[in-house]
């Protein structure tokens, strides 16, 4: 394999983004600046959602129960919404998941990131792609209340990616993908395929986590899969489960050569994705080394790259005793040569903001699109005593501990993305990220 990016290919790039992230975070600037900084923005459980916390603080008093600190990584705006901008009833508004409420402001942010106008699209042949789960927002719709008539759009999982569209005018295809933990990556994957077929000219992808309860707190608590000191520490020695956390991140898709005619910043070049299944290799929810090594050679193969000039790769990393060795183990075998010079560096955004779920494979894009933007490789929490589960001699993958600078090769810094979904669902992608001229870096 070699390098793609400096070819005729009329790949497709990515033009803009927005992003939402525990600590008040709203812009890529902001998130840069937190991410740089190895800034932790985990805080208290919410009290403004009517969650039963002294009960979800109490659970591992219960046998076979493990505990649940006071901390995750929540949105601070979650509840606010400024309906009447987007043409919505404020009745309307409370009856809609919050994660339609956020995904709608974060694709906006997004468009304007891009250079255009969000008032200004109405009848664009877009498309929209969003990863989303349900997250258990509201009564059900079989309760009567003032709420009855909007729960139906109000709760299903279309209306996130069908809310963005109708707010902007969108006329292309619109389409909420759940593929769990893996869904941002997967509608990107899916997002990017569609332009490149021409079913549209540009798109939106990207994916959303708000919890409307507490339910992940408690079925990880059961599972004893929990972090039990309101970390998360991915690939870490020290670490004891995962932390859920919430966020949303878009990227605005289109071909290269349509980004340059319209003079738009180019972040990156989408050199390859792929999507597969673990199979019938175990119990549906244990990750399967095998099949991530085989969906990162997929990836790299339709990249047309080679596994060396990877210099970052942001992982699923979740911190959990099961999932981090199985990950690690495939990165390994791909991107682990032990002969290799100067490896590539691994990190995780989860342990900055914690595990976001549906959006956690598009925030780590996005953290990884802003790395290559500034030229530098942010460091990834906790890393410094990593995990004894593999040979860190036997590998040239090192965690990335340190803000460093990035060095490019020929003008490109190449990376790579993961993020696997509970029900077996893996996804990974490879971009190309040309160097900015400092002027333009957000």
């Amino acid at each position: 394999m070699s390098g793609s990016a400096s070819g005729d290919e009329d790949h497709i790039v990515v033009v803009g983004i927005g992003v939402e992230a525990p600590g008040g975070i709203n812009s890529p600037r902001e998130f840069w600046t937190a991410l740089a900084e190895s800034r932790e923005l985990i805080g208290p459980l919410p009290r403004d959602r009517e969650w039963p916390i002294e009960q979800l603080l109490t659970l591992g008093r219960n046998e076979g129960w493990s505990d649940v600190r006071d901390a995750g990584g929540f949105l601070s705006e979650a509840t606010e919404f400024d309906a009447a901008f987007f043409g919505i009833t404020p009745r309307e508004a409370v009856a809609m998941d919050p994660q339609q409420r956020v995904a709608m402001r974060v694709a906006w942010r997004a468009v304007e990131d891009a250079g255009l106008n969000p008032g200004a699209v109405d009848g664009a042949e877009a498309g929209c792609w969003m990863g989303v789960t349900p997250l258990e927002y509201g009564p059900r719709m079989a309760s009567v209340s003032e709420h009855s008539g909007y729960r139906m759009t109000g709760t299903t999982l279309g209306a996130v990616s069908g809310r963005i569209s109708h707010s902007l005018g969108l006329i292309g295809p619109s389409i909420s993908v759940d593929t769990s933990c893996a869904a941002g990556l997967t509608a990107l994957h899916q997002a990017a395929a569609a332009v490149r077929a021409g079913e549209c000219d540009w798109a939106l992808a990207g994916g959303v986590c708000v919890m409307g309860s507490p339910g992940m707190f408690v079925e990880f608590a059961k599972n004893n899969a929990l972090s039990t000191d309101g970390h998360c520490r991915a690939y870490s020695a020290g670490t004891t489960g995962t932390l859920w956390g919430e966020g949303a991140g878009v990227v605005v898709l289109e071909r290269e050569s349509r980004a340059r005619r319209l003079s738009h910043r180019i972040y990156a070049r989408l050199l390859g994705s792929r999507v597969n299944h673990n199979g019938k290799s175990g119990p549906l929810a244990v990750p399967s080394a095998d099949a991530q090594e085989r969906l990162i050679r997929a990836a790299l193969r339709a990249a047309r790259v080679d596994p060396e000039q990877i210099g970052l790769v942001e992982g699923h990393g979740t911190g959990t005793a099961v999932g981090d060795p199985i990950e690690l183990s495939a990165l390994i075998r791909t991107y682990g040569a032990p002969e290799r010079v100067g490896g590539a560096l691994l990190g995780s955004v989860k342990s900055n903001i914690g595990h976001t779920q549906a959006a956690a494979g598009m925030l780590g894009l996005i953290k990884m699109l802003l790395c290559g933007a500034h030229g530098h490789v942010a460091p990834s929490l906790w890393a410094e005593h990593p995990t004894e589960a593999v040979d860190w001699e036997a590998t040239s993958l090192r965690l990335a501990t340190k803000f460093v600078p990035w060095e490019p090769i020929d003008g490109i810094r190449y990376g790579a993305v993961s993020a696997f979904g509970v029900a077996g669902t893996n996804a990974h992608a490879v971009v190309g990220m040309p160097v900015l001229e400092e002027d333009s870096v957000v």
